[in-house]
């Protein structure tokens, strides 16, 4: 029991590590190194970081890293899964359900995310929890897992949640964390990279840009949101200017 709990303790960790390091190194290289000048028109704010803030960044993502591997191997590995909705056997049915499970995982923790979001703006909370993610006032890849402890925990409470309300296998649990790593990390990009249709796309009024939630980095109150903008547009938490910054960076762009 405990050698089998070791064993997927280190195979998690590294998962998740490479998962940080893959995505977000190969967002880095691209933009802010090797196509930094191809991609100038691109750049949302025109401050460029500093190493130190890259470097801070990578730190307090290992602790988040840590943290959502223990709660991963807590929800998968140990007894706590007898009650939990996950599932081992794929069936024809149970297999059509994993592309299914992932999109409502995501809805379920944009959901999440907004409020917990709303909760660590409260000032007794920013200044204790959440200002180290925000000391990335103009992020970079680095920064999507950027967390104080505190925070990386209860970001990392998504995993319990949807195990206990969705059913879920662990090929759509894989599948969520790299989808929800790879839009967090787009958000906190820099560079608004979405493609021109995008803007007179139906889909512009319901999903997110890098534009939006860098906006979130360098103004703290508004765009809260992670995936959607439907919290922040029914809860009157989006930026006024939002969309003519939006069509500003893609003027420039084309």
């Amino acid at each position: 029991m405990l050698q089998k709990l070791f064993d997927q303790s280190y195979i998690t960790l590294i998962f998740h590590l490479l998962e940080y390091l893959i995505i977000a190194g190969i967002l880095f290289v691209i933009f802010y190194i090797g196509f930094r000048q191809t991609f100038k028109r691109n750049k949302i704010q025109n401050r460029k970081q500093k190493k130190n803030d890259f470097l801070r960044e990578i730190k307090y993502s290992l602790v988040t890293i840590l943290m959502l591997s223990f709660m991963w191997v807590m929800v998968v590995a140990t007894p706590l899964r007898n009650y939990t909705l996950l599932y081992d056997e794929i069936t024809l049915l149970s297999g059509l359900w994993i592309l299914p499970s992932v999109i409502i995982a995501l809805f379920i923790h944009d959901t999440y995310f907004y409020w917990m979001h709303r909760l660590l703006h409260q000032p007794s909370l920013f200044s204790r929890f959440h200002l180290i993610h925000h000391r990335s006032s103009n992020p970079s890849p680095w920064a999507s897992y950027s967390f104080h402890i505190g925070e990386a925990f209860t970001e990392s409470l998504i995993i319990p949640i949807l195990a206990f309300i969705l059913p879920m296998h662990e090929i759509s649990l894989l599948l969520f964390s790299m989808s929800a790593f790879t839009i967090n990390a787009y958000g906190h990009l820099g560079y608004e990279i979405a493609p021109k249709w995008f803007r007179k796309s139906f889909l512009f009024n319901y999903i997110n840009s890098s534009v939006h939630h860098n906006m979130h980095h360098r103004h703290s109150n508004v765009n809260y949101g992670l995936y959607f903008r439907f919290w922040d547009k029914i809860m009157g938490t989006e930026s006024p200017h939002y969309v003519k910054k939006y069509d500003k960076i893609q003027e420039k762009r084309f």
